[in-house]
């Protein structure tokens, strides 16, 4: 019988993927649709993906597949047979390519079965998540930019909106989606006469936000086909102008794809213009925010001097310390609250229609 997940160090996976000369190309797609035994059709598709070498995150619900992935070159067209294959609502499913790639986004891949593919936190029996609003080219998306009628509405958390956003969109301040959908809303309420467009990363967040604005009565309701990955895409191939400022955070080691020139966002220590983003390098910490080459230098990596001085303390004393609070490989701290409290500057506020 196969093995259905993996049994190395992460270490080891992580340097044998650097060591590999095959180029990969990193490539996210997601579907909405029935599964009805997701235990089965992870396992199967596990199979599938392992033979050819896929890396990645991937996420299986009843309400469908998520997935964030890196693929060889030379298995690039036996993946789409296999993925296409897997179901009749997966044949020629699209597929977001990333913009800037060295193809050394994953080094392992984990498939997991999970309650849903995005939490959204929906508990009405009446809410069809099928029902969605339109779909918007990139030219449609410029159009839209340009209608005074127009509300450009961000899905993503405050740490993706921070770095990169459509010019004059509407950031939800909550740092999950389950909490954006019923403040979106909310905050949406009086502009029911007019066009509400949903963007996110990859089109998954968007496409269920607009079922959910759809549910509850709005009428014209659209969102980013693909989302900003593909709306790029879309615009640079056709030579378009970009509505997008800024850097598309993205879920994998490379934290950020460059859409446009523009640097938006600032070093949460010293305040220069920087839009990069990492985690910080106390084990006991990882928070995620933005620092620039001169703080990364100053602080060793760290979100402050706190954690500076703990990462040199005797291993032992750094597990004392962390001992009651969560830490670990796992954290992948991002809440705007701790963010503020950590590091005791104060971030950006909130956007409602500005740039």
């Amino acid at each position: 019988m196969p093995v259905l997940h993996n049994r190395v160090s992460n270490e080891e996976l992580k340097a044998r993927m650097l060591a590999e000369t095959e180029p990969r190309t990193t490539v996210s797609f997601y579907k909405y649709f029935t599964i009805d035994d997701p235990k089965a059709f992870r396992d199967r598709l596990y199979v599938q993906f392992e033979q050819r070498k896929v890396f990645g995150r991937i996420y299986i619900a009843t309400e469908g597949i998520n997935a964030q992935i890196s693929v060889p070159n030379n298995q690039f067209d036996s993946f789409k047979e296999a993925l296409f294959s897997a179901h009749p609502a997966l044949d020629q499913v699209r597929l977001n390519i990333a913009l800037e790639d060295d193809g050394k986004s994953f080094w392992v891949l984990r498939m997991k079965v999970r309650a849903r593919i995005v939490a959204d936190g929906i508990d009405d029996p009446t809410f069809n998540p099928a029902k969605v609003g339109q779909y918007l080219k990139a030219e449609q998306v410029n159009a839209m930019a340009e209608d005074p009628n127009t509300v450009f509405v961000d899905m993503r958390n405050h740490y993706e909106y921070e770095v990169g956003h459509f010019k004059n969109a509407l950031e939800i301040p909550s740092d999950t989606f389950r909490d954006q959908l019923p403040m979106a809303v909310d905050m949406l309420n009086d502009a029911r006469d007019k066009n509400i467009v949903m963007y996110c990363t990859g089109g998954i967040r968007c496409e269920k936000a607009s079922a959910y604005m759809l549910h509850h009565g709005f009428e014209n309701v659209y969102h980013v086909e693909g989302g900003i990955i593909e709306y790029a895409r879309q615009a640079k191939a056709k030579g378009l102008p970009l509505k997008f400022i800024g850097k598309n955070f993205v879920f994998d080691e490379r934290m950020g794809e460059r859409i446009s020139d523009e640097v938006i966002a600032h070093c949460h220590q010293c305040g220069a213009s920087c839009d990069t983003h990492t985690n910080c390098r106390n084990e006991g910490c990882h928070l995620l925010f933005i620092q620039c080459p001169n703080c990364a230098a100053t602080y060793e990596g760290c979100c402050s001097r706190v954690c500076q001085d703990e990462m040199k303390l005797p291993l032992e004393e750094q597990r004392a310390r962390r001992s009651g609070r969560e830490n670990g490989m796992k954290i992948f701290n991002k809440s705007k609250g701790l963010l503020t409290s950590s590091l005791r500057i104060p971030l950006p506020e909130t956007k409602g229609n500005t740039e």
